[in-house]
């Protein structure tokens, strides 16, 4: 963790990260023997026996902090939920320990003390009721001189040997070992005599090294740690996820048994993405081999977040013996394919939507390294039901969704009926009271046919559907398609905003097997943007994704709360309107074809000093229509300005400037929008 960096006026923001979902999943009986993938880097591992799998469990960070109601009660509370909900049994075992578990001050023999407020019993009656369980305690601290937590709390540098030694008596089995108040002691120096004193305890305690990537531990902890963070803190909002998974992404090939990237613990089920987000978030981050640590508080949580953390079969990806992380086979426009090799020869491959509409996602077994058949199954991970492909891995990926489907070539894919693709082309974008025109899809991508094809669009009570085309057939060969048309409408005086409506294609393989096929999708009730001039900070948008806390109107990025931004200055130049964001950022208006530029005054807000590096890029319809290069802190603002002219949306992009998004606050300073 970094709080340091992030809950008081004082931080600076680290590396903080930006990610209607179906997933698919499976082991296929009857497999092909294993393909041959790319070698690992070679880079030894501790010989140990421990995390030969990416570990799973709770750490109550993301949920509690240092509130009170981080206590005994609270732990053995996650325990018996472990136990009572299937979690156990999914894998999940380790329960554990963030900051504020200790009083601020040593004893009088240099040993820490639990505070015995929170933990009146003490860690080690802990431990045991958590052994108990048959699952096992984890414990932090920091590789400084004290935590992270603004209240400081003793740290272990120069106190190694003596605090593994408590931890080892009172039962620990997990460690966090955190970055702050280091001194500027070496990094590898401070986790390498942490390692030491582990080992010379005897006792086998998993150990993540929270050095937030920093020094770029991948390159040298594998036989430090079993695990290392790779990033600065997750927040619980889509842009934090979506930035840390793009810098996990490239770092695959350092991960394997007993040595794992850690892109933060899981924010599902905290409350900050819906429920198609998080299951991006577990579904990526199964696909990249990483821990599995659950950061919300399973005492109040849905069933919708049982349902995500506790599906086997994405699980099953995470925690695939052989070890590899996935690897990224594409990524234009925001539409990413990551394969990830299997031990038992299938390829797991997710179709991940970065953008804010549905979007067709595609690749084929060959291109992720499956070997010639006559075609391969498929396993839906949450319908658990499979399908055959001709090799064709495709799908339309609704907004900020993955598509996660396991492939093997199978001597069995005959037994399973048909995949079908459902496409989406318009209509999206709806005015009340006015129709918009909608044209759907089911396309066969199996060795099969699909026979007696139906079609069904449904909307939100009040809407009107209507298809004005065939919507049925009664077969679709291999790689054909039914096409129908509908016409949408929303009652006029329909509130703007996001709804939801699903597409259903049911069929029948040849031999008579029933199945279906649904796509879940959202339009969006726009109005048309005001003419003259306004101010982009005075507008609704249609989305809005942020590295670092939510994007401001008129005011700075400011700290990770809504609303707590301060008055937008660059350059000591203040701007009374205008947009406060934090890279990697995307804002994206409606603007109906009746707009005619953008403008603004862009830079580096001064609110980090002399931090921050980033660029700004306005797109109109899918295109860049203007961009300016690296911007500091050191610049004064820029003048941008874009010509939108006929476009629908118009999105504002802020990037990192290719170093990371430390402090990146940015800002769009006056930014204006002429239709």
């Amino acid at each position: 963790m970094m709080r340091h960096l992030h809950t008081r006026t004082t931080r600076t923001t680290r590396r903080r990260m930006v990610a209607a979902l179906t997933v698919l999943a499976f082991a296929v009986p009857g497999a092909a023997p294993a393909v041959a993938g790319e070698e690992g880097t070679g880079s030894p591992a501790l010989a140990d026996g421990l995390a030969l799998t990416p570990p799973m469990g709770f750490n109550n960070w993301n949920s509690t902090h240092c509130r009170a109601e981080f206590n005994e009660s609270m732990v053995k509370g996650i325990a018996d939920i472990f136990v009572d909900k299937g979690l156990k049994d999914a894998g999940y075992q380790y329960v554990n320990l963030d900051d504020c578990w200790a009083l601020p001050n040593r004893d009088a023999d240099g040993r820490l003390v639990p505070d015995p407020v929170r933990f009146p019993n003490g860690i080690k009656a802990v431990a045991d009721y958590v052994h108990s369980k048959g699952l096992k305690l984890g414990i932090y601290t920091s590789a400084g001189t004290k935590t992270c937590d603004g209240a400081g709390f003793p740290g272990a540098l120069g106190h190694e040997y003596s605090d593994a030694q408590q931890f080892a008596d009172w039962g620990v089995d997990y460690l966090k070992y955190d970055n702050c108040n280091n001194q500027g002691v070496d990094a590898k120096l401070r986790y390498t005599t942490m390692r030491d004193a582990l080992k010379a305890t005897g006792r086998p305690i998993v150990y993540s090294i929270c050095e937030w990537g920093q020094n770029k531990p991948w390159e040298w902890a594998s036989d430090v740690g079993h695990l290392w963070r790779t990033t600065g803190d997750i927040s619980d909002s889509w842009g934090s996820m979506l930035s840390i998974l793009k810098q996990n992404l490239p770092l695959a090939p350092h991960a394997g048994p007993g040595h794992w990237n850690d892109p933060d613990m899981l924010e599902v089920g905290n409350g900050g993405m819906t429920d198609t987000e998080y299951r991006s978030h577990f579904s990526m981050w199964s696909v990249m081999a990483a821990p599995l640590l659950i950061g919300s508080d399973l005492r109040t949580a849905s069933a919708e977040t049982f349902e995500i953390l506790s599906n086997k079969e994405v699980i099953a990806v995470d925690q695939d013996p052989l070890g590899k992380q996935g690897t990224v086979v594409s990524s234009e426009g925001g539409r990413w394919v990551v394969a990830k090799e299997m031990k038992d020869g299938s390829r797991t491959v997710a179709l991940f939507n970065e953008s804010g509409s549905p979007r067709r996602i595609a690749t084929t077994a060959a291109a992720v390294g499956l070997p010639d058949a006559d075609a391969y199954t498929l396993r839906d991970l949450w319908q658990h039901r499979s399908y055959n492909t001709a090799g064709t891995i495709s799908a339309t990926v609704p907004a900020h969704g993955t598509v996660l489907v396991r492939v093997a070539a199978d001597r069995r894919w005959q037994q399973h009926p048909p995949a079908v693709e459902l496409g989406l082309d318009g209509g999206t974008l709806v005015q009340a009271g006015a129709p918009a025109a909608l044209t759907t899809t089911v396309t066969d991508l199996g060795r099969t046919p699909a026979r007696q094809v139906t079609v069904r669009l449904s909307g939100p009570a009040g809407w009107t559907v209507k298809a004005t085309s065939p919507a049925s057939a009664g077969v679709l060969s291999t790689g054909r398609s039914l096409r129908t048309k509908w016409s949408l409408t929303a009652p006029q005086g329909t509130p703007t905003g996001s709804y939801d409506l699903t597409l259903k294609a049911s069929y029948r393989s040849p031999t008579g097997v029933r199945a279906d096929s649904t796509l879940p999708f959202s339009a969006t009730v726009v109005v048309p943007p005001p003419s003259g001039t306004s101010g982009l900070g005075d507008l609704p948008w249609l989305s809005a994704a942020n590295g670092y806390g939510p994007v401001e109107r008129n005011t700075s990025n400011g700290e990770s709360a809504a609303g707590d931004g301060h008055p937008i200055t660059i350059g000591g130049v203040v701007y009374a309107k205008g947009l406060g964001v934090h890279a990697e950022s995307s804002v994206e208006y409606y603007t109906g074809a009746a707009c005619e530029t953008v403008t603004a005054q862009v830079g580096v807000d001064d609110e980090k000093g002399a931090n921050g590096t980033v660029a700004f890029e306005v797109w109109a319809d899918g295109t860049k229509v203007a961009s300016t290069g690296v911007l500091t802190n050191a610049m004064p603002a820029q003048p941008l300005t874009a010509d939108v002219t006929g476009a629908q949306l118009v999105r504002l992009v802020v990037t990192d400037g290719g170093d990371g998004i430390d402090s990146d606050h940015a800002d769009w300073g006056d930014a204006q929008l002429s239709c």
